[in-house]
């Protein structure tokens, strides 16, 4: 496999008069594909491939994002990312990733002076940042619920 297929590639949507409707076809028949069977990629010169069903719905994800008019980033988890792109990726400032870097939240390495972050372990924190909220919101949902079976506790609804 060619290295160049290795790196990060930007997929835009196609322009109005250049593939949107081969696009739009593709996501109804994916709307209205059956769930169980195996797909198959036809190549330009008739060659039948077997598509893992990972690969099927990555592609129907593409599919669906590019038909809401989004562009689509593929890159590999081992990737490694500036300090603004990790930032970026999670909708943060660069100062506050590099603080989740220097407390030790985000594996980093140094090249030079320049930090760099594999795109698996943002991924990673993403995902821990993600149970924690949900846990902390599970917390204040029954304690909200704890405070309205307290005796005396009245609670108004507006």
């Amino acid at each position: 496999m060619s290295h160049a297929l290795l790196e990060q590639q930007t997929v835009l949507p196609p322009e109005p008069d250049h593939g949107r409707d081969e696009l739009h076809r593709l996501a109804a028949l994916f709307e209205h594909a059956p769930t169980a069977g195996q797909a198959v990629l036809v190549g330009p010169d008739g060659v039948r491939v077997a598509l893992p069903h990972s690969v099927y719905e990555a592609l129907r994800q593409v599919v669906a994002a590019l038909t809401e008019g989004l562009a689509i980033t593929l890159a590999p988890h081992t990737m490694k990312l500036t300090t603004q792109q990790a930032a970026d990726m999670l909708s943060i400032s660069r100062p506050t990733l590099v603080a989740l870097l220097e407390r030790g939240e985000i594996p980093f390495e140094k090249v030079g002076r320049h930090r760099r972050v594999l795109l698996t372990d943002l991924l990673d924190y993403q995902q821990r940042a993600r149970q924690q909220r949900k846990a902390i919101l599970r917390e204040m949902t029954q304690d909200a619920e704890d405070l309205q079976h307290v005796d005396g506790f009245e609670v108004l609804d507006d």
